[in-house]
């Protein structure tokens, strides 16, 4: 079996006696090997020089009352004993160089005796496992009881604790769950970010970037981490969305840091400025990349010092709040344009998050039109629900690759609402969706006023050009209307590659367009509309 040892420092004045008064009080280094059901081998106390003479009688009287138990000493010095970062070093140096011996030996830290801050550290480095032991926690007797007291022992590993694991995980997924505004998301990316994006709100104040399309849920998520966060006792201040793309020149920089009375036309009074008003709380910068670069520059400053100047103002303004940053475009390639600052785009790549589009997330349809239909429900107090059919057909053409969804959440919820405001007895039927499928492939080719795009929306669907950079398109879109005016591949090349023919750089025109052609998946079938 494994020998059983306690380490614990000795307690200067619950330990303390020097005559046969002091087995009338309680001590609990003595009182420890007294327990009738715990057998202590060893006991290592930790004492400071004065108190030799105590450490002995203490010695003498655990051999009188458990002569199985060898009581070894060890000298630590403190300067303060109540100096957490003294106590807190002296104790770890003391763990790495005490040899261990987990195989064959069994450790308890007592935490009865010592300082509170002594505690804490114990705590601590038991926790961290730089201790590999259990806390032993003494309680003095109960009047008319015998000296001995009471034990008890906490391991802290919180596995072993069925009810504690349950109980975090429980709380984790209800705050994932709540991060999700409750819907039951399928997409296993998306539900992977969320779960993250919740341990990183709990645990860090740094700013955090959500990059993602239009409407994919930006701002919900903004707010849902500010929210959390709230919960938790961590912010105490307002969540402040703000939409950069509606913010020009000083009107811009009088919105965010605020302004002092004449500073500018129409300035009668001060304005403290939205960044003021986040103290202690959120900013979300909805659209950050429309920012100027000169406001940029303030924003950083404002995030990394939690002050900034009002326009017209001498005097700095103090305000500490969490910055939630969202934008559509990629920031590393504006950064690489010039348009974007790379401080600030270092300053929010700490923490940054891809939100999907409905596109990438065609299989959290279902669950996000139920959500829609339960919120309409909420607010109109009146259940809809869809005909079998009708959901099937609804479901069938929205996840249909050539749905567009530019709006991407906020157009799915739009469309669910039309339907459910017009639906007859709290039924959406067939004929319903058949309307609104038709109102949207509408509205979506309305949409394109670009004959480059019409043209290339008979060779690929809507997706796949969307997809498309720009300059591929007009280039694309050129080389299929030659196809389609000439009779051959050949006939083709020729005209498309003339000059490079007339330099004698090209030499077989048809391989030349075939190979083009071949980069987008299209053949000459195809591309010329035979």
């Amino acid at each position: 079996m494994k020998r059983t040892v306690v380490i614990g420092f000795l307690g200067n004045n619950l330990d303390g006696g020097k005559g046969p008064s002091r087995w009338e009080h309680w001590r609990p280094t003595v009182a420890m090997c007294q327990q009738e059901n715990l057998i202590i081998d060893r006991v290592d106390l930790l004492h400071d020089r004065r108190q030799y003479k105590q450490v002995e009688i203490i010695r003498a009287d655990i051999a009188g009352v458990s002569p199985q138990t060898e009581v070894r000493s060890h000298l630590v010095e403190m300067r303060d004993p109540w100096d957490f970062q003294e106590v807190y070093g002296t104790l770890h140096d003391f763990a790495l160089d005490y040899a261990f011996d987990p195989d064959h030996e069994d450790y308890l830290v007592q935490l009865t005796t010592g300082t509170h801050v002594a505690q804490i550290c114990w705590f601590l480095l038991t926790e961290a496992r730089y201790i590999p032991a259990s806390l032993l926690q003494l309680s003095p007797p109960k009047p008319k009881a015998t000296l001995e007291g009471t034990y008890s022992i906490i391991d802290l590993d919180l596995s072993r604790y069925d009810r504690l694991a349950q109980r975090f995980d429980a709380e984790r997924h209800q705050a994932t769950d709540f991060l999700k505004a409750g819907i039951a998301t399928r997409n296993a990316e998306f539900n992977a970010m969320i779960a993250r994006v919740e341990q990183v709100a709990i645990k860090s104040d740094a700013p955090l970037l959500i990059i993602g399309p239009t409407g994919a849920g930006k701002s919900e998520l903004a707010r849902r981490i500010f929210e959390l966060k709230k919960s938790r006792h961590q912010v105490s201040g307002a969540f402040v969305p703000i939409n950069c793309s509606t913010l020009r020149g000083e009107r811009a920089m009088s919105t965010l840091f605020g302004h002092r009375r004449g500073a500018m036309t129409g300035a009668g009074t001060d304005r403290a400025g939205l960044l003021r008003a986040a103290n202690r709380g959120v900013v979300f910068l909805d659209e950050i990349d429309e920012l100027g670069l000169d406001e940029q520059a303030m924003i950083l400053h404002a995030v990394e010092s939690g002050r900034f100047y009002p326009v017209g103002s001498d005097t700095e303004t103090i305000s500490q709040f969490q910055l939630i940053a969202g934008a559509n475009q990629d920031l590393a390639k504006l950064v690489a344009q010039g348009r974007f600052r790379a401080d600030l785009f270092a300053r929010l790549n700490l923490w940054t998050f891809h939100l999907p589009g409905l596109r990438e997330r065609r299989e959290d349809l279902e669950p996000n039109i139920e959500f829609e239909l339960a919120r309409s429900t909420q607010r109109r107090d009146e259940q809809v629900v869809f005909n079998a059919d009708a959901l099937r057909r609804y479901l069938d053409f929205a996840s249909d690759p050539a749905s567009e969804w530019r709006g991407n959440f906020r157009d799915l919820g739009s469309s669910v609402t039309r339907m459910r405001t017009l639906a007859p007895r709290g039924r959406i039927t067939s004929a319903m969706v058949d309307e609104e499928i038709a109102r949207l492939t509408v509205q979506w080719r309305a949409g394109h006023t670009d004959p480059d795009w019409d043209l290339l929306i008979d060779v690929f669907d809507a997706e796949t050009v969307a997809g498309l950079d720009r300059f591929d398109r007009v280039q694309l879109a050129e080389v299929i209307r030659v196809c389609r005016a000439t009779s051959s591949i050949s006939a083709a090349g020729r005209e498309l590659f003339a000059a490079s023919r007339a330099r004698k750089t090209s030499s077989n025109d048809a391989d030349r367009l075939k190979k083009y052609l071949d980069r987008f998946g299209l053949d000459w079938k195809s591309a010329s509309g035979e």
